[in-house]
């Protein structure tokens, strides 16, 4: 059986759970009992040697833990003799029996059904008489590693957690990322490690989200790294808020044999479980424009005293978002470029581009990463791509190790054209990216290239075959006679610098009723203009640009009095991308539309006669 087919026997339980559970309440069942069911058939061969080794330790008075491990040959192990086939053979106590058999798990494993709050469901099944039905339903599936190996397990259990993510869409957003929003991240940020995807070499590399969700990102980047090189092995940290995400993505790692302890659970912000630790890859999709009210103390706090031996160095944004504090904290997780550097990606929406003047706390921070050098790219996607939100996001690529061509450069690409109609409609999503568009965002990243898409139109205005893929600079297609082509930029290549500016003080003379300046009387303006403050006004001069050049062509013709506040002067960084991407079609002339009305109107004056006869 195949994992689709699978996953749909199993969600087939919902069918017993109708009426006394709410749609989006079936996962709350479904999803501990697989889990259950899983790690019944896992531990089924060794049971018999690890329940002798647990009674010969507990009589010796020795701590059995690590020898029940040994035995198990698992990072779990269950000491109840009970399992759920067992269970089924004492209809009178199986709400007792089964407590008891949970509560015989090994400490990580047994946290997973506490986090799911495995025992409220219990006792709520129970009440419903259903308790023994749904057990028994589960202990007839066979999830033997025999029968499914961790890699259909993971995807078994993957289908089930998109299933349960779409009935409950109200919060799927929350935590579930679409799979080709991920498999693009994926390539991008594992794209230039030509040596990690190379067949054959043993290499080991670390992954972290520090908003893991359901584990999601995690899993698609190990499958994406195995699937080019079997050898490899990517141990996968991460850490989650949300109780029921936790579980879930712990499980998913204990289904797919991963070390559970990488996966903390609490809020990334104000308490890091990873503290310390640096990786090669990670991965995120913090929640969008939520705010940090709740963690404001202690990241504040963190900012104001650590600075940047903290996370928080560089500023921090407003509290009504606070996507950016994240990308603050990947940025402090970067391994360092003399030990082999670190890649990220994260997806923003669009106020981290532009929100806050110079000064601001969101501004401090783009000028961070783009004075050092940590951006490479920054990708447009198509809007309605997410289960709770059809606004336009970002994905954000950070490094600390570009390659030389890169070097001093961000590349920005709009693939917000790049998407197909999904079939049916899953909450806000109604859009998806193909293989094809993932691999021609990933090629235009990975070769670093200027490109347009170009489309050819005929003299009737009609579309001639599909828009092309133009490297600028190369060979345009040919335009048939009275055509036109009409080209629009995809890839743009960039200096850090091209998004700097200075925000210069534009100051006037307080002037009295005959119109003379009025001169300061004392301190650093005695005998100097004193300045007007409602005739004040600010200028945004590019970095790049001579300021007293700048302020002699577009500031004295128009008021020959003024003079810059120099101690008032901040410089700002923001990323218009849109404006990057803009194409003016110029309107069409009145004739023509003049022409088109007559026509209409002559064919309606028609079809109106041809009814009067």
């Amino acid at each position: 059986m195949n994992h689709q087919a699978l996953s749909s026997f199993i969600w087939s339980v919902a069918d017993l759970l109708r009426g006394d559970y709410r749609q989006s309440e079936y996962g709350r069942v479904i999803l501990p009992f697989t889990v259950l069911r899983r790690l019944d058939c896992v531990l089924e061969a060794t049971k018999p040697a690890v329940l002798a080794e647990f009674d010969a330790k507990t009589k010796a008075g020795i701590n059995p833990e690590p020898f029940l491990l040994r035995k198990a040959g698992q990072s779990f192990y269950n000491t109840s003799p009970l399992d759920l086939v067992k269970l089924l053979g004492d209809q009178d106590h199986i709400r007792q029996n089964l407590y008891a058999y949970v509560q015989a798990f090994s400490p990580a494993a047994r946290d997973i059904f506490e986090r799911f709050d495995f025992y409220t469901q219990v006792e709520r099944l129970a009440k419903a008489n259903l308790l023994y039905l749904v057990t028994e339903k589960f202990a007839n599936i066979d999830l033997h590693p025999e029968a499914v190996d961790n890699a259909s397990m993971g995807g078994v259990f993957e289908e089930l957690i998109r299933k349960f993510a779409e009935i409950s869409n109200e919060t799927a957003g929350e935590h579930f990322t679409p799979r080709e929003v991920i498999r693009l991240m994926v390539n991008l940020i594992f794209i230039e490690d030509d040596h990690v995807l190379t067949p054959g070499k043993a290499v080991v590399r670390t992954i972290y989200d520090p908003t893991a969700g359901t584990g999601g990102m995690l899993s698609t980047a190990s499958e994406h790294l195995l699937a080019h090189n079997p050898q490899a092995r990517l141990n996968m940290f991460g850490q989650e808020l949300n109780d029921e995400s936790y579980a879930i993505c712990k499980a998913d790692m204990l289904i797919k044999g991963q070390p559970v302890e990488n996966i903390v659970s609490g809020n990334t912000l104000s308490e890091d479980g990873h503290l310390h630790t640096k990786f090669d890859y990670m991965l995120s999709n913090p929640p969008f424009g939520v705010e940090w009210k709740k963690v404001e103390k202690a990241v504040r706090q963190e900012h104001e005293q650590k600075g940047f031996d903290g996370r928080f160095g560089p500023g921090l944004p407003r509290v009504s978002d606070g996507s950016m504090l994240f990308l603050l904290h990947l940025l402090s997780k970067m391994r360092p470029a003399q030990e082999g550097g670190s890649r990220f990606g994260i997806v923003l929406n669009g106020s981290p581009l532009f929100t806050g003047g110079a000064g601001s706390g969101e501004s401090e921070i783009r000028r961070y990463v783009l004075e050092n050098d940590l951006v490479e790219a920054i990708i447009g996607l198509p809007t309605d791509m997410f289960y709770n939100t059809g606004i336009a996001t970002y994905v954000w690529i950070l490094s600390n190790k570009k390659p030389a061509a890169k070097k001093g450069k961000l590349q920005l690409i709009d693939a917000s054209s790049y998407w197909q109609k999904m079939r049916k409609s899953l909450g806000s999503k109604r859009k998806e990216m193909s293989d094809d568009h993932i691999a021609t965002v990933t090629k235009l990243f990975g070769d670093f290239i200027e490109a347009e898409q170009v489309s050819v139109f005929d003299a009737q205005g009609k579309l001639v075959g599909e828009p092309q893929l133009v490297a600028t600079g190369s060979a345009l297609p040919k335009v048939p006679e009275g055509g036109k082509l009409k080209r629009v930029p995809i890839s743009r290549i960039f200096k850090n610098q091209d998004f700097g500016y200075t925000t210069i003080t534009v100051e006037r003379p307080l002037k009295d009723e005959s119109g003379n300046p009025i001169l300061g009387s004392k301190g650093k303006l005695k005998g100097k203009p004193q300045p007007d403050s409602a005739l004040r006004d600010t200028e945004n001069v590019p970095l790049n640009e001579n300021i007293q050049a700048y302020f002699k062509r577009e500031v004295l013709p128009h008021a020959p009095d003024a003079w810059i506040d120099e101690e008032k002067s901040k410089v700002g960084y923001e990323i218009p991308f849109n404006r990057h991407f803009y194409v003016f079609e110029p309107p069409r002339s009145l004739h023509e539309i003049d022409e088109e009305l007559k026509a209409v109107s002559a064919n309606i004056m028609k079809m109106l006669g041809e009814l009067a006869e």
